[in-house]
């Protein structure tokens, strides 16, 4: 049904007439357009569990280069897209790499990692006035498909996708990818997607209010809806107040259920997020809760049905109270104290502080109800303003996460230090 959603819709983008927006009468040229950029990421994360789990750390250095060609000139636009990725294991192979959560580098039939990986891809594109289809190797920003970018390679999938922009202040998506390649291997399919098809848009009611509604069909495994409504409250040039809300419906697939051991097949979270921001400072309230009759909460992103993984995207989650716990249990209710501060009011530009105090409750697992988990989250992070560094990027982000007893087969208690240096470059 969703196939024949995203038809129609994908016909109706094409067929536009009445467009009041037409990028490609501004198109300069495949080769006048055309940028190439290579981003330099050193990463290293460490985990040091609790309760006598072993500890797992990884360090990497990576190279990213992305290369997007403009459109040619005409009715029909046509460009290209290609990405190459290379990634040197730099931790010394200790026996502290294989932590899913951390996965920069995939563990081999032998139980060791990869001392490096490379991959590449590459996608065409074509454009009418402005609506662009893009096949072939992409790295989906959505609600419903966001890939992950928050290790030391990225995620990528390959597929199809329709991007609309005809009607000012209305973005439409619609799109079908049959293949996911994992962060931490190479090759185009290596995620374990079968396919996923997605489907929505977002639209700026006003220059303080915007909305969006998208879905998604992972095949075999979920249906996913979202919704998101954001307001800016203005009180002067310094002041404002931040309301943003976000919620997924998830619903399970019967065979999934039954391959995996799943317990339930429904879910539902939302968050509610207020955040008032004076001159440098940022102070943030959130509320999120979870509910539903299965067992794994909110389910997303991930890798091997077998271990109730899903192949949407390891940044689908556009929620609140999502740090290195997402307080997404079965049942679960959180928290969230948040303060951010900008340091440039105070002569250093570049440097941001951020805090976050996250409480979750109500958990229930297969053994116990009412179980508790807690977490204490910092960064900071510089950017280099000027000079030949312009742009390089410091971030130092901790996290303290305690987790009770009664919510031990939910999540792990530990502490966590993520150590990231990116450095991008525009070659041209």
């Amino acid at each position: 049904m969703l196939n024949k959603r995203i038809s129609l819709i994908a016909l109706g983008m094409l067929s536009a007439t009445h467009a009041m927006a037409n990028d490609q009468a501004e198109s300069k040229g495949f080769v006048e357009d055309s940028s190439l950029k290579v981003l330099l990421r050193n990463a290293y994360i460490n985990r040091d569990y609790k309760d006598g789990n072993p500890d797992k750390a990884e360090w990497g250095q990576a190279a990213i280069g992305t290369y997007s060609s403009g459109f040619t000139q005409g009715t029909v636009g046509v460009g290209v897209d290609a990405f190459g990725l290379y990634a040197l294991r730099l931790d010394g192979g200790k026996g502290r790499t294989g932590a899913q959560g951390i996965d920069f580098f995939k563990q081999g039939a032998s139980g060791n990692a990869a001392d490096d990986l490379s991959k590449f891809g590459g996608a065409v594109k074509f454009r009418i006035s402005s609506t662009t289809l893009t096949y072939g190797d992409q790295m989906p920003e959505l609600p419903v498909l966001n890939y992950d970018n928050s290790r030391l390679l990225p995620e990528s999938y390959t597929g199809t996708l329709i991007t609309s922009k005809e009607v000012k202040g209305l973005v439409l998506n619609a799109g079908r990818f049959t293949a996911e390649s994992r962060k931490s291997a190479e090759g185009r399919d290596s995620g374990g997607l079968k396919s996923i098809n997605v489907l929505g848009g977002s639209y700026q009611f006003t220059e303080q209010f915007k909305a969006a509604v998208y879905a998604s069909d992972v095949e075999d495994v979920l249906k996913k809806q979202y919704v998101n409504a954001n307001y800016v409250l203005p009180f002067n040039k310094d002041q404002s107040l931040t309301l943003d809300f976000n919620g997924y419906r998830t619903k399970l697939d019967n065979s999934y259920v039954r391959e995996n051991g799943v317990t339930g097949d429904d879910n539902k979270i939302w968050s509610l997020a207020a955040t008032f921001a004076t001159g440098a400072h940022t102070f943030t309230l959130a509320h999120q809760r979870s509910t539903g009759d299965s067992n794994l909460g909110y389910a997303y992103g991930g890798y091997q049905r077998g271990q109730n993984r899903v192949g949407d995207g390891g940044n689908t989650i556009y929620l609140a109270n999502s740090y290195w716990s997402d307080f997404n249990a079965e049942d679960e209710r959180s928290w969230q104290l948040g303060y951010g501060l900008d340091f440039s009011t105070y002569g250093i530009p570049g440097l941001s502080y951020n805090f976050a105090y996250v409480r979750g409750d109500n958990i229930t697992t297969s053994t116990s109800e009412g179980g508790t988990e807690r977490e204490i989250f910092n960064q900071f992070k510089y950017v280099v303003q000027n000079g030949p560094a312009k742009d390089l990027s410091v971030r130092l982000r901790s996290s303290v996460l305690r987790v009770s007893q009664k919510s031990s087969e939910y999540n792990v208690s530990g502490n966590e230090l993520r150590v990231f240096v990116d450095y991008p470059i525009n070659i041209f």
